[in-house]
């Protein structure tokens, strides 16, 4: 069934999706540092490390038409889905420090009860899928 279901999705819509999450989460981080003044932690520095190429990378992908950019955008939305989710752990654990030597585990920010790196995580998980049923629809 769940193959059904991936064949019947247009892989350009899943394309524009992934790039649509990805420029949406890049604006936010640059709003909440440049906008807002936050200034964020080294585990941050290093998912925008890993977001922002993402915004180009599905952004040519979708206007050349490009399916197959799965094996470019998964390592770097899976390392960065695990770097979110370990800086949400350090905000849940009172770790107070990350191993970074920063203030990672300070909550800066909660937007509709979630703190930036949840909504980090959310973004790369939801990217992660995407082109995870790109690579589900080539195979």
């Amino acid at each position: 069934m769940t193959r059904r279901v991936i064949e019947r999705l247009d892989p350009h819509a899943l394309l524009a999706f992934g790039a649509l999450v990805a420029a949406v989460a890049t604006a936010g981080s640059l709003y909440f540092s440049l906008g807002m003044g936050l200034v964020p932690c080294d585990l941050c520095w290093y998912q925008r490390v890993l977001m922002y190429p993402l915004v180009v990378v599905l952004g040519v992908a979708l206007l050349e038409r490009r399916t197959g950019v799965y094996r470019t955008v998964l390592p770097l939305s899976v390392g960065g889905a695990a770097l979110a989710a370990y800086h949400s752990w350090l905000q849940l654990s009172s770790a107070g420090r990350c191993a970074f030597d920063g203030g990672c585990a300070a909550v800066q920010l909660r937007v509709v009860g979630l703190s930036i790196p949840n909504l980090s995580l959310i973004a790369f998980v939801l990217i992660t899928a995407t082109v995870a049923m790109l690579w589900a629809d080539r195979r």
